[in-house]
């Protein structure tokens, strides 16, 4: 079992930042890919970052140049960073690790609790 806790989420103004925190329970070598979604009201849940094992970190064009995301191994927590808020990116922000299948276990999905992140125009 993973656990994953959220923090940071609030009300913005339009223009502003805000830094979320994801703590994680396993070492982040067992992770094949940590990621941030998010979820606005009466939408589907959104990839906004993919940070995966190896290679670099991924974006939708929609926070492309604003987000980034980052983890930090000695304290075992994802971060990301929202640069120059939009009343769009509005939602709730959920932490994400998949471990992929290995030869006694299935791949496994794990999900946080979500943060709310409201930004006004």
């Amino acid at each position: 079992q993973v656990q994953l806790v959220e923090s940071g989420g609030g009300l913005v103004q339009s223009g502003g930042s805000l830094r979320l925190s994801c703590a994680y329970s396993k070492s982040v070598f067992v992770f094949d890919v940590m990621a941030w979604y998010r979820q606005a009201p009466g939408k589907q849940r959104e990839l906004v970052a993919t940070l995966p094992s190896r290679g670099n970190a991924n974006y939708p064009d929609s926070v492309k140049g604003r987000f980034t995301v980052s983890r930090d191994n000695a304290v075992n927590t994802l971060y990301l960073q929202m640069n120059s808020l939009k009343p769009e990116d509005t939602g709730v922000y959920y932490c994400y690790v998949k471990i992929g299948m290995t030869l006694v276990t299935s791949e496994q999905h794990y999900w946080g609790q979500g943060t709310q992140v409201t930004v006004s125009s």
